[in-house]
């Protein structure tokens, strides 16, 4: 028999003795957290206080007349001790528990002679009976694939490390929260299941909506909504949710990940600049205590004012080549493979921009990894920004990366609903070319901004990475609970 076998054949023991290995609610409830019992221990002690107690078993000694367990629950663990003259007949089926169960003790503290606080169980009962065994504590998970796919195993056997990484998650998203309510943000729920897809340059997920019998789309951004809702009178939106993109898989990149984006009325690209490195440092000291950071041995300081470059001097100075000699595709193309950069020669001349800048980034220059705003994009690579004023073919977006690595995108809102078709039509005959990824017109939207948008400034924060670098964590799948994984075969 293996080990699931035994454990199933003790839970039908369990039951033919009376005791029910899957109890619907605790004999008695429970007092304390181990941390909190472990922070009020002498006081508790002192006065023998009855304490109850529960948690998984992680350690298990049998020494004959006693027992001794060790407990894990949310908040700690601490060592029971259960001795056979106090617990009696349920001495015996306490030999039945294995590592994995879930317990509940109640009884009194004491400091054995080791030095080592314990409860002293007066009673105690099984709440719910583990078929697996767990892995082993000394060794660690240590799989990568298996962590990622069975994170409830990562977060059992090396709960040191993961455990925290995915508190500071949730601590950063209530603060990010916190500070766009501050500031007079309200937060909204746009739909995730889209008849179009758009507000990004990405192929969709596509499903079938059955009772419509139509065709619908996981959403790529929630963009076209939320300034849906600046034409319909709301100055300050935010939403922080999931989004859909179907691509790859690699450090930076799931299909599924975690996105805020903020619009705000009567503000540009420059007033959200200053907005959005505020609210990151105020974040970053909110969770980690401080605004200089350490990620991947690099300390960087997040104290606003952020550096600040333009894409073409970026691209200039990391490439030799300025784009602004090169007006068309081809001839972009000829002065990048000129100087023996690879890029994907199918895509447009914005996208082979949007490559240049990758490349620049791949060298690690110490300082591309410091915080950096990227601003004033080239207008085909960003048909929903605003053009700069005396500057053709170009707009008023920006981009933050830090460590390397893109947290943000933001724009001067396009809301001339005139300009916004052509882009569309643009995006559309770039589709007929081959691109997959340009977005489709969206004659609703449309229709709203000819009902009209007030000028605004949009941004959207890859929430994923925001955690990898306030975390200090490698790769994407590090901070997603359940990451996207490769079918096994």
């Amino acid at each position: 028999m293996d080990e699931r076998d035994i454990r199933t054949a003790k839970v039908q023991e369990l039951r033919e003795s009376g005791s029910e290995p899957y109890p619907p609610r605790l004999p008695t409830p429970r007092t304390h957290q181990i941390a909190a019992a472990i922070a009020e221990f002498d006081a508790l002690a002192a006065e023998k206080t009855s304490v109850t107690l529960v948690g998984r078993i992680v350690l298990f000694r049998d020494m004959g007349k006693v027992i001794f367990l060790t407990v894990e629950d949310g908040s700690g663990r601490l060592q029971f001790y259960l001795r056979r003259d106090d617990i009696g007949e349920g001495f015996a089926l306490a030999r039945k528990l294995d590592l994995g169960d879930f317990i509940s003790g109640t009884g009194y503290f004491f400091t054995t002679r080791t030095g080592e606080k314990t409860l002293h169980l007066t009673a105690y009962a099984l709440l719910s009976k583990s078929l697996r065994g767990l892995p082993a504590k000394h060794e660690g998970l240590r799989d990568v694939e298996l962590r990622h796919r069975k994170r409830y195993l990562d977060l059992i056997a090396n709960r040191d490390e993961v455990m925290p990484v995915f508190i500071a998650r949730a601590r950063i998203l209530a603060a990010l929260r916190r500070f766009l309510d501050k500031h007079g943000y309200i937060e909204v729920e746009t739909p995730i299941l889209q008849p179009l897809y758009g507000g990004a340059t990405a192929a969709p997920f596509t499903t079938h909506h059955n009772a419509a019998d139509r065709d619908m789309y996981l959403r790529i951004a929630p963009e076209l909504y939320l300034k849906r809702l600046l034409v319909g009178g709301l100055e300050r939106v935010y939403e922080l949710g999931r989004v859909f993109r179907n691509e790859g898989v690699d450090r930076s990149h799931n299909p599924e990940f975690t996105m805020l984006e903020y619009y705000e009325a009567y503000a540009d690209y420059l007033s959200m600049m200053t907005f959005t490195e505020t609210m990151i440092a105020a974040v970053a000291e909110q969770v980690t205590g401080g605004m200089v950071i350490t990620y991947q041995g690099i300390t960087l300081d997040l104290t606003p004012p952020w550096k600040r470059i333009t894409l073409h001097d970026l691209i200039a100075q990391a490439t030799g080549i300025d784009y602004d000699q090169y007006p068309d595709k081809e001839s972009l193309l000829a002065a990048i493979r000129a100087r023996g950069i690879a890029v994907d020669p199918a895509r447009g001349r914005g996208r082979l921009i949007d490559q240049l800048k990758d490349y620049a980034f791949e060298a690690r220059d110490p300082e591309l990894l410091k915080p950096l705003f990227l601003y004033d994009y080239p207008l085909d690579l960003s048909p929903l920004a605003k053009q700069k004023p005396g500057t053709p073919g170009m707009v008023e977006r920006f981009q933050a990366h830090l460590a390397g690595m893109q947290l943000v995108t933001a724009f001067s809102e396009l809301n001339d609903p005139l300009d916004q078709r052509a882009r569309f039509e643009d995006q559309a005959r770039q589709r007929a070319a081959g691109d997959a990824e340009a977005q489709v017109l969206d004659e609703d939207y449309i229709e709203a901004l000819e009902v009209g948008m007030p000028p605004a400034g949009g941004v959207g924060i890859g929430v994923d990475r925001l955690v990898m670098a306030l975390t200090d964590q490698p790769n994407i799948r590090e901070v997603i609970l359940f990451p996207t994984m490769r079918e096994l075969h």
